[in-house]
C-alpha cells in the first residue's frame, strides 16, 4: 500500500473528522481519481502526436491513456467526428496515490518560478485543476528524447461536499498552495502590469495621432 494512502487512513482522515465535526471517519472527503488531460488540436495535422505524447503519459502515469476524439465537424479547423484530438489517463488506486505523491513531492517543485498553486482553482464540487506548461517537469520524460514540449492538465477529483473541504483536504496531503498574502500580491502585481499596459498603449496610440497631424499639416 502507497505511504501516503497509509498517512491518509491512520492520521488525516481522523483529524479531518474532527476538524469538519463528523462522527464517521468514513464519511471524511477523499480522493476519488486524478485524470491526466492532454489537447492535441495539432494531431488533425500530425497524427504522430498523438503517439508521442500518449508514450510520454504512459511514462508519466504508470498506464496508457485513452484517445479523446472529436464529437462535431468543425470545418474551418479541419475537424471531422471520430477524429483524436487529445489524450486522457483516469488513475485510481495506488496509481493514483503514487502520482499524487510524485506530484506533489517531485513534480511542482521543478516548475520554474514555482510559488505555490493557486487556491481559486476550484470548480464548486472540491475538484481541483493544475495546468503544467512543461510536460518535462516529470522525471520520467527525457528532454532530450521528446518532439516538442506540450501542456498537461491534471484534475483532482475529490468527494468532498465543497471547495472548502476540498482544500482542507489537499492541504492535509500536501498539496502545496500558496499562502493567501503572496497570492493576493502576485495578483496585485498583474493588475498593476494591466494598468500599465493599457497606459502605455494610449500614450503609443496619442503619439501616433499626433505624427499623423503632423504629416497632414506638412503636406499643406
Amino acid at each position: 500500500m502507497n505511504t501516503l494512502r497509509e498517512k491518509f487512513l491512520q492520521k488525516i482522515a481522523p483529524e479531518l473528522a474532527k476538524k469538519l465535526k463528523l462522527n464517521d471517519v468514513h464519511a471524511v472527503p477523499y480522493i476519488e481519481k486524478i485524470v491526466v488531460n492532454v489537447g492535441l488540436g495539432e494531431a488533425i495535422d500530425n497524427p504522430q502526436a498523438l503517439v508521442k505524447m500518449g508514450e510520454d503519459i504512459a511514462m508519466i502515469t504508470g498506464q496508457r491513456p485513452i484517445v479523446t476524439r472529436a464529437k462535431k465537424a468543425i470545418s474551418n479547423f479541419k475537424l471531422r467526428p471520430g477524429i483524436g484530438i487529445g489524450l486522457k489517463a483516469t488513475l485510481r488506486g495506488d496509481r493514483m496515490w503514487d502520482f499524487y505523491e510524485k506530484l506533489v513531492s517531485i513534480v511542482l517543485p521543478r516548475v520554474r518560478d514555482f510559488r505555490g498553486l493557486p487556491r481559486g482553482a476550484f470548480d464548486g464540487c472540491g475538484n481541483y485543476s493544475i495546468g503544467i506548461r512543461e510536460h518535462t517537469v516529470f522525471p520520467e520524460v527525457e528532454p532530450n528524447k521528446i518532439d516538442k514540449l506540450r501542456g498537461v492538465e491534471i484534475v483532482i477529483v475529490t468527494t468532498a461536499k465543497d471547495d472548502k473541504d476540498g482544500l482542507l483536504l489537499l492541504e492535509k496531503l500536501g498539496m502545496p498552495f500558496a499562502r493567501i498574502a503572496e497570492e493576493r500580491t502576485i495578483e496585485s502585481m498583474k493588475q498593476q502590469m494591466k494598468k500599465e499596459k493599457k497606459e502605455i498603449a494610449k500614450i503609443k496610440a496619442k503619439r501616433k495621432e499626433a505624427s499623423q497631424i503632423d504629416v497632414s499639416e506638412q503636406e499643406e
